[in-house]
């Protein structure tokens, strides 16, 4: 079996929590049943064991240089340590800093300006990179481009974990399908988490014939990504996202509203990565009586998103087995919050299942 060989660009929390996932499901095997914490232990006869980082990119300078197996354990990433992490022999390298860091980042996120930045496409052509995940801040949109080119550049997939448009681009989805490459995002969901959740309860309000009148969503966290969002030019794009997989499912006027909010260490003492979710929905069942849901939800963020990467990694790969091209559409379907073609989940899992089951060439060999 092939390995599957990743690039990251951007170690924090979600690589951080990603990169000791790979390590932790490390024994797993593909005869394994039911592995908690896996939402699916074989994909096109990939398991999780067959991921492997071979590049990574950053600006922090107390990253840049440093044997990924200790970067990612790196201030001011505060994801848990949940595995421990050998040697791997792969250093972060210096990217480009372009829009990555704004004022509020700047403050927690020293850059050396003596350090030496590479060219991304040649490391990842030397490395023989098969896929580069972005996972930028949020509000990154020159630097998220950047690296999109230089995966084209290099021959590489790429996935769009954040929210700036890429996959939902028409430019970048046409540069991908004449290139010959597969392109996913934007902005992953949450293993489980405040989108996937609240599109569940919508989902069964809309089943049990009942009408949304009004339905907030408010998410506090204490990590790098919230405080981030702490600015509000940087939190548009994603609560534009949110609230667009939200209103997707609802095929009337209706008011949905999303917050997110940055509080240090409000959520757990113990945690900063944690993260509350608060989700209410006022509603008309028979005879326009009303019904009201409230919902609390406490997570871990980076593990959360984690665990739907290494989904997405592996069904990219099938994609460049089967060489196909442009944007995956059941991929993104499936996995993302903001997808070129938006759909409900249960279509989206069929869809992603139907895709699955095309044994086009030799999937997963």
């Amino acid at each position: 079996m092939k390995k599957i060989k990743v690039a990251i660009a951007g170690i924090g929390n979600c690589a951080s929590s990603l990169i000791q996932g790979i390590e932790y499901y490390r024994e797993v095997d593909k005869k394994s049943g039911f592995v908690p914490g896996i939402l699916n232990n074989v994909l096109g006869n990939y398991c999780i064991r067959d991921i492997e980082f071979v590049a990574c990119f950053d600006v922090d300078k107390n990253k840049v240089g440093k044997d990924l197996s200790k970067a990612i354990f790196s201030t001011p990433n505060c994801a848990s340590i949940f595995c421990e992490i050998p040697y791997s022999g792969i250093k972060v390298l210096r990217g480009p800093v372009l829009d990555g860091l704004n004022g509020y980042l700047k403050q927690i996120i020293p850059v050396d300006r003596h350090q030496p930045e590479v060219n991304v496409s040649d490391i990842l052509i030397e490395s023989s990179a098969d896929i580069l995940i972005n996972y930028l801040p949020t509000g990154s949109k020159k630097a998220t481009e950047y690296y999109a080119q230089q995966a084209l550049n290099a021959q590489c997939g790429f996935i769009n974990g954040i929210p700036e448009p890429i996959a939902s681009s028409k430019i970048w989805r046409d540069k991908y399908y004449q290139a010959d490459l597969p392109l996913v995002g934007d902005d992953i969901k949450s293993q489980l988490g405040a989108t996937p959740l609240h599109r569940s309860l919508i989902d069964l309000f809309s089943r049990g014939g009942c009408k949304i009148t009004n339905s907030r969503q408010e998410n506090i966290g204490s990590n790098t990504d919230f405080y981030n969002l702490s600015n509000p030019e940087r939190v548009k794009s994603k609560i534009n996202c949110k609230v667009t997989a939200l209103q997707n499912l609802i095929p009337y006027a209706t008011n949905i509203s999303v917050d997110i909010k940055y509080e240090d260490k409000s959520c757990n003492d113990n945690c900063s990565d944690a993260k509350k979710v608060r989700i209410h929905i006022d509603g008309e069942n028979f005879g326009s009586r009303p019904i009201i849901l409230d919902v609390e939800l406490y997570v871990e963020d980076s593990p959360n998103g984690a665990g739907a990467m290494v989904d997405v990694i592996r069904t990219m790969k099938i994609a460049l087995d089967r060489g196909d091209s442009g944007v995956i559409d059941p991929i993104c379907g499936k996995y993302f919050k903001h997808p070129p073609v938006p759909c409900d989940d249960l279509t989206a899992i069929q869809e992603l299942k139907k895709y699955l089951s095309d044994r086009r060439d030799t999937l997963g060999a």
